[in-house]
This record gives structure tokens, C-alpha cells and sequence, in this order.
């Protein structure tokens, strides 16, 4: 088994520490990738909305998210040593390879199986966990995104800045 990603919160209040340290970078890549496609300031003020911003939090916040690649044994073997937790498992039962992030306070674990595509497995199983769970945690009664806007999520269940393929 190994492990990638260093955001693994055990309690909600802990998830959205989390989600909200990742705010001051969101701002910082939205202002320097700005920068570096030579907006002006009046470009930059039409274009980088509390929405850009807020998207680019969501998917730092996601694609940081730790998981756990292993075997399907191991997977099963994590599942029946957390019996209370709820699987939503995505893709082809009869595969070799599972990526899986639990969220504790949730009872949750969300997982995805891949025979070859590690990376995009990760990234798919990151956006999934983000949009199921995470998003509605966290943005709960936030009134603000990063950049002060109102927060607004599509809440489509795994859209962060691209789709779940």
C-alpha cells in the first residue's frame, strides 16, 4: 500500500482548518497565473471573480486529500476492519487496484478502482470525495469564499475545475 496527500481530517471542524488554509495559496495562483497571462487591472477586475477563486480553493483543497493505494484484498481488508463506514465505491468491482480516502466524521469512505491509471484514479477518487462530501461539510453556512464573495458550489458531486473522467 502507499499513501499521497497530506489532507486526512478526522473531525469536520478539522476539515475546514483545512479547506480554509488553503485559501490565501488559492488567492496567490488565481493573482500570478493572472500576472502571467498579462491582465490588466481592469481585466483582472471583470475576470477573477470570487467564483475563479473559490474554484481554485476547492480543487488545492481536493487534490491534497490523502489516499491509499493498494491491492482490492487490502481494500477489503480495510473495509471489514471499519465495519460502520459507508463505501461508496466507484468503477469496475472486478479490477485488481483500489484508491480509497475515509472520512471519519462521515462514516464514509469513498474509493475508486483502476487497473493502470493510477494518477487519474487519484485524482478522480479526490474530486469525487470533494463534491460527495466535502463540499456540503464545508461550505455549509461559510458565507465567504477565499476571496470574500459569496461562496457558490454547483454541487454536482465531483466537479473541481474538470470532469470526472
Amino acid at each position: 500500500m502507499e499513501t499521497h496527500g497530506t489532507i486526512s481530517p478526522e473531525t469536520r471542524e478539522a476539515a475546514e482548518d483545512a479547506f480554509d488554509r488553503v485559501g490565501p495559496t488559492a488567492q496567490v495562483v488565481v493573482r500570478e497565473t493572472a500576472k502571467a497571462m498579462d491582465f490588466g487591472r481592469d481585466e483582472y477586475r471583470e475576470r477573477v471573480t470570487g467564483d475563479v477563486v473559490e474554484t481554485v480553493r476547492n480543487a488545492l483543497f481536493a487534490e491534497s486529500l490523502s489516499v491509499t493505494v493498494g491491492s482490492r484484498t487490502e481494500f477489503d481488508d480495510w473495509c471489514e476492519s471499519h465495519p460502520d463506514y459507508d463505501v461508496v465505491e466507484l468503477g469496475n468491482p472486478d479490477v485488481e487496484r483500489v484508491a480509497w480516502h475515509p472520512i471519519p466524521f462521515a462514516d464514509t469512505v469513498v474509493a475508486t478502482t483502476f487497473q493502470n491509471e493510477r494518477d487519474a484514479a487519484i485524482s478522480t477518487l479526490r474530486r469525487n470525495a470533494f463534491g460527495r462530501v466535502y463540499r456540503d461539510t464545508i461550505l455549509d453556512g461559510d458565507e465567504s469564499d477565499a476571496s470574500g464573495h459569496e461562496a457558490v458550489g454547483d454541487g454536482d458531486g465531483g466537479d473541481v475545475g474538470g470532469d470526472d473522467r
